[in-house]
């Protein structure tokens, strides 16, 4: 049993590196280990990493049009530089009226997201800023499962080639930020079916 599992490791192993060769990409060879067994129990062949293309590694930056800002909105700083940060939530009187939170309205405000040093940033839960172009790492922070299905291609919009170049659309350019639900739509009649002249 033992040798039929490191046999199957090592093909498995050699196998992806024959695979990951003919893609062009560089891998340092992968060496099969066995885990520590514990007492009577059989050893295991240790997990050989994937070699995912680089574009979708997790943290990889990837490319995205400019966020949808509203016209005269951008920079931030222009309006905000000489504004004392306010915390408090409440309904915006002086400017932004247009926005009203409904993103978890109870628990967040403007500053849970939009730093309050530089406007023109986002901010993480750790503190890092990050461009409006960056903005779907702030979203998958709450959102991880959309974010992971984003980053496959399976939420949102994503272009490109399967194993090449790719380009996504932010959140922003689907869902607002502020009120990321969709508003129910009306559905449309069904098509007529098409008919030929004389019947």
């Amino acid at each position: 049993m033992r040798s039929a599992l490191i046999t199957l490791g090592i093909a498995a192993a050699a196998s992806g590196l024959y695979f990951a060769a003919g893609r062009g990409e560089a891998s340092a060879p992968a060496t099969v280990q066995t885990a520590p067994a514990q007492a009577g129990a059989p050893a295991q062949p240790a997990p050989v990493p994937s070699a995912a293309p680089k574009a979708d590694a997790p943290g990889q930056r990837v490319e995205v049009p400019p966020p949808p800002f509203s016209d005269g909105i951008f920079p931030c700083s222009e309006c905000h530089a000489q504004l004392t940060p306010n915390r408090t939530r409440r309904v915006l009187t002086d400017m932004h009226q247009d926005i009203v939170l409904k993103h978890d309205e109870e628990h967040r405000w403007c500053l849970d997201c939009h730093d309050a040093s530089d406007r023109d940033k986002l901010h993480l839960a750790s503190g890092e800023l990050v461009s409006f172009d960056e903005s779907y790492r702030l979203c998958g922070q709450c959102h991880g499962e959309k974010y992971r299905d984003w980053r496959a291609g399976v939420h949102g919009r994503r272009s490109g080639q399967w194993n090449g170049h790719k380009s996504y659309l932010l959140c922003a350019h689907c869902h607002s930020p502020h009120q990321p639900h969709f508003q129910p739509i009306e559905p449309k009649p069904a098509p007529k079916r098409p008919t030929r002249a004389g019947r």
